[in-house]
Formats: C-alpha cells, sequence, structure tokens
C-alpha cells in the first residue's frame, strides 16, 4: 500500500519540485528553448497555465476551472489510463510561470512534476522546464517500469514541442 500524503496525495515530498528533488524516486529534468521575447513568454505561459501543453502532448483534461488554480483537482485521459492529479503550487513571477502538480489515488505513478516557461531578460529567451520525481504506484507500472519510464520520456517531449508549436501559431 502506498504511504498517503497530505489532502488525499499519494506521495509525501509535497512541493518538493520547487528544490531538492527525493531520493528513491525517478528524477526528470528537462529544458528546451521554446521562444524568444516578452510576448512569446506570454503565449508559452498560457499554453502552459490554460492546460494547453497537456492537451497540445495527446490528452484529455478534465478540469472545474480554465487555468491551474493551487487546490484544484484535474484528471487526465491517455488512451484508456486515467490521471489524476492535484495542483499543489502556481509559480506566478514576473519572468517564471506555471505550475506543479502531485498524484492522486488511481495515477499510475506516484509523485510530483512542475512546468514553468521562464523569460530571461537579457538575452530574451523563453524556456520551458519540466521537473518531475515519479515511481510506481500500482503494480502493473510496477512490472512494466521500464516501458513506463519510456512513456513518461515521450510525454515530456510532447509537451515541449506542444509549448512550441503554441508559439509558432500565435506568430501567424
Amino acid at each position: 500500500m502506498m504511504a498517503s500524503g497530505p489532502g488525499g496525495l499519494t506521495y509525501l515530498e509535497v512541493g518538493a519540485t520547487s528544490g531538492v528533488l527525493p531520493a528513491g524516486y525517478h528524477h526528470v529534468h528537462e529544458s528546451a528553448t521554446v521562444g524568444s521575447g516578452r510576448e512569446d513568454f506570454e503565449v508559452a505561459a498560457r499554453t502552459v497555465l490554460e492546460w494547453g501543453m497537456h492537451r497540445g502532448a495527446g490528452l484529455t483534461v478534465r478540469t472545474a476551472a480554465p487555468t491551474a488554480v493551487a487546490g484544484q483537482d484535474a484528471t487526465f485521459g491517455l488512451g484508456p489510463v486515467t490521471i489524476p492529479v492535484r495542483i499543489v503550487y502556481v509559480v506566478d513571477d514576473p519572468n517564471r510561470k506555471g505550475f506543479a502538480y502531485g498524484t492522486r489515488a488511481g495515477h499510475p505513478e506516484c509523485g510530483e512534476e512542475l512546468f514553468v516557461v521562464h523569460f530571461d531578460e537579457t538575452s530574451q529567451a523563453v524556456r520551458i522546464e519540466i521537473v518531475a520525481f515519479s515511481k510506481p504506484g500500482t503494480w502493473w507500472v510496477r512490472l512494466g517500469a521500464p516501458i513506463g519510464r519510456r512513456v513518461q520520456a515521450i510525454v515530456t517531449r510532447r509537451y515541449i514541442r506542444a509549448v512550441r508549436a503554441s508559439v509558432d501559431r500565435s506568430r501567424v
């Protein structure tokens, strides 16, 4: 049985994507440039905060609010798999915007994932950063752990492509 975290989350290290990632989990840290300039930053941030990144990666999104809000539950679908999460914090700084969610009961994994868009005022570069820690949350994911890591890597690349595509479309 999985340890239950605060508020029905399936892990104890809530908020850890904002600092040092906890031991005992698989770690992901991906970053990519997706645009340049304040306008691209705003588009990329909206894409992340309004679930466009998830939809663009091929997930269905069910949530009560159109924008990520701390404490809000969301459920994603990927084929037959249901992926319940809760927003654990939102990043809303002038040059950093995004959010992190944690896994809820029924999620195939156990852990947290952060999606944040950065704007560098000096270089004007706009980057998406994805940071996660996770471990199998079900017996069938433990059994297929190498496949799960591959799926996670593919979906992470899709997230980045979705944000980049949104920025590119905004320029037309």
